[in-house]
């Protein structure tokens, strides 16, 4: 391949020599090695940038946006969740059978201490006896069951139940933090009201590891401690990999204390120094998720003199290392009031609760704006969960920024403890007097000269960590208010009433007619009945922005009950209240019947009388008392007959006694006449 290239480099090689004014005889012998060499030379550069750019690069760490519902995935790294975060979990199973659709998604890679809030599509629900009863449109459809990561777990005998084929009892997911949702369905009518966002998709607020060291007292617990994240972190597979015996725990437990100290914020509240809270995948950097940390608590790691890995806290700590220009071979001192070097603000990306656990924006710090140009940097770090946090490391970034820079050769013996500090005092006049030097880089030891050498900035001291809320902190942008979803409102001044129409021939049928308040031109109302001694269920719809909507004809005298609901581009209200009415086709009563008789037997009495010359009439009720009056009268049956007709019915089966009948004429409705009293009857 070489030798091809070079055969190809020869001609043009050669004629660009010429064309520079050297004799052909002057390099002849020498065009054809400098062609090799050259091809040598573009193969190398050519298999370079082949391997960058197919080089594996690790995942960078996740935004917390990056804890979204993901249907199709492969199998994806184990999660690690540290403090409070929200998330969505990786799916360990997802089945469907007899209409109802099964997940299991794992959270974490261990034990957590809780579940805070669970969420569909960022609606947050209410979970009792493990059904989601609110909000309200999920209408009991939806369940949802925990597993916090015991090493000893248990299956969820849902599944087991559903699917005895492929899952069982020891599908129980030892040492994961995992959850149940069992999502039922609903008739293709009800999908949009009870699932307006389609399947819904879970994430949850969560407190996270529950079994982290702290270095103070050795014991596991939950905590949102940076210093113990870091501890955490440096001890375990994912991280450093170290043992605990290889941190130098006087200084991590005084990390941890500083983490914890109380600061005030501008809304007068307090908060601790540094805490906070992330999520991390098994395959994400230990470098940067490391970093993360250390920056969210201003931490510095360092080796010590006995091997042992040691931080430096949050906090300014009076320098003990006093270097004079006796102790200094050079000095290089560079103010930093380049335009190119310093900035004149700085802004700050934080997970804000209030915001859904999703990056904010912090105040900027500093004036960006003063003139054309904007000199800015960023701090950006999820780990930080408070904006009074993210102010005061946005400050220090500042101050860091615009400091003098200086690289220092020092002499070995006065400098032998730099490597161990994160301040020296530096006493180098006029340039620097007493002034406090926060190392930036790890010092180099030259053991040929006997030397140090290091750099750093000139910070103003302990004012480096000083912060007033009140005045530094700045006013947060707005938080967005979500718009709260609006359920379909129910149908307003709903009314059913019977009414009566001629259908040919003197005769008339009875439908139901329901009235509303209009609410808005787009909706549509939706009547339902059905018989309340059982029967066919059947609806209506109306047109989109009427205020009536009828039946079809109903039974004469048949008792039915009413509902109806709102329904809005596709989606629907809950169903009213029942409202319960008779159909009467025939609201008119018949004349009252005349020449009424009875007479009374053993066990009986006969009745007879003048049906009424009424057309509407149909026949008469007979009943009976024992006192009289047609309150709590017995009806003992109705005799159906033509109008002017005398008619008559024996009614037995009586017990003796001194009855009081009463005989009713009634229409095709079984709408009563008056009632006609026959006096008192002794039956024998």
């Amino acid at each position: 391949m070489p030798q091809a290239l070079a055969t190809v480099l020869v001609p043009w090689i050669s004629n660009t020599l010429i064309a520079i004014g050297l004799p052909s005889l002057a390099f002849g012998a020498a065009v054809g090695t400098i062609a090799l060499g050259a091809s040598y030379l573009l193969l190398a550069g050519a298999a370079f940038l082949v391997s960058q750019a197919f080089a594996p690069q690790k995942p960078e760490a996740p935004k917390p946006e990056d804890g979204k519902f993901n249907l199709k995935q492969s199998v994806p790294p184990l999660v690690y969740v540290l403090g409070r975060v929200k998330k969505a979990g990786d799916y360990a199973f997802l089945e469907e059978t007899q209409g109802v659709a099964f997940h299991v998604t794992v959270q974490a890679a261990h034990h957590i201490k809780g579940y805070v809030q669970h969420f569909l599509h960022d609606e947050a629900v209410t979970v009792s006896s493990g059904i989601v009863t609110s909000p309200s449109h999920f209408e009991d459809n939806v369940a949802i069951e925990t597993r916090l990561g015991d090493n000893a777990s248990t299956a969820y005998p849902n599944i087991i139940a559903y699917f005895p084929a492929i899952w069982g009892p020891d599908h129980r997911g030892d040492g994961l933090a995992t959850t149940f949702l069992r999502v039922e369905s609903v008739p293709a009518e009800d999908l949009q009201r009870v699932y307006p966002s389609g399947m819904p998709q879970l994430q949850a607020i969560i407190d996270g590891h529950d079994r982290l060291i702290d270095p103070r007292t050795g014991l596991a617990g939950y905590s949102t401690n940076l210093a113990i994240f870091r501890y955490w972190h440096l001890t375990h597979p994912v991280g450093g990999k170290l043992t605990r015996d290889d941190l130098y725990t006087p200084d991590w437990a005084h990390a941890a204390d500083v983490c914890d100290q109380t600061v005030v914020n501008r809304s007068g509240g307090t908060e601790k120094r540094y805490h906070g809270g992330l999520w991390f995948r098994a395959n994400n950097d230990p470098v940067q998720i490391g970093r993360l940390m250390d920056q969210a608590a201003e931490l510095v790691l360092y080796e010590r003199p006995d091997g042992k890995v040691g931080v430096h806290a949050g906090t300014f700590v009076a320098p003990d290392v006093r270097l004079t220009a006796d102790d200094l071979i050079s000095v290089n001192f560079d103010p930093n009031k380049r335009r190119s070097t310093n900035v004149l603000a700085v802004r700050g990306r934080y997970t804000d609760p209030a915001k859904g656990y999703n990056t904010a924006d912090a105040a900027i710090y500093g004036v960006p704006y003063p003139s054309d140009d904007e000199r800015t940097k960023t701090v950006e770090n999820q780990a930080v969960q408070s904006h009074n946090h993210m102010a005061r490391l946005q400050a220090i970034a500042y101050i860091r920024a615009n400091a003098p820079r200086v690289k220092i050769v020092a002499h070995y013996e006065p400098a032998r403890d730099v490597p161990y500090r994160r301040f020296v005092t530096v006493h180098y006049p006029p340039k620097m007097t007493e002034a406090v030097v926060e190392i930036t880089g790890r010092p180099v030891l030259s053991l040929r000269a006997l030397t140090y050498e290091f750099e750093g900035i000139v910070i103003p001291g302990e004012l480096l960590y000083a912060f007033n809320s009140a005045t530094q902190e700045g006013v947060p942008g707005s938080n967005i208010v979500p718009v709260e979803r609006q359920e379909v409102p129910l149908p307003l001044g709903f009314d059913v009433t019977i009414q009566t129409e001629d259908v040919g021939g003197g005769a008339s049928a009875a439908y139901a007619r329901a009235t509303f308040t209009g609410q808005s031109s787009t909706f549509q109302y939706e009547l339902q009945w059905v018989p309340t001694a059982g029967g066919t269920t059947q609806s209506v719809m109306g047109a989109a922005g009427a205020t009536t909507v009828r039946t079809g004809y109903l039974a004469d005298g048949v008792q039915y009950k009413f509902r109806s609901r709102t329904w809005s581009v596709g989606a629907s209200s809950a169903w009213t209240d029942y409202q319960v009415l008779t159909t009467t086709a025939d609201p008119v009563a018949p004349g009252a019947v005349t020449g009424v008789a009875a007479t009374g037997g053993t066990g009986q009495i006969a009745f007879s009388w003048t049906a009424p010359n009424s057309a509407n009439y149909v026949g008469s009720r007979l009943y009976t008392n024992t006192t009289n009056t047609m309150t709590g009268a017995t009806l003992r049956a109705t005799e159906f007959g033509a109008p002017s007709s005398a008619d008559g019915r024996t009614v037995t089966g009586l017990a003796a006694d001194t009855y009081y009948g009463f005989v009713v004429a009634i229409n095709g409705s079984g709408v009563e006449a008056t009632p006609v009293p026959t006096g008192a009857v002794t039956v024998s």
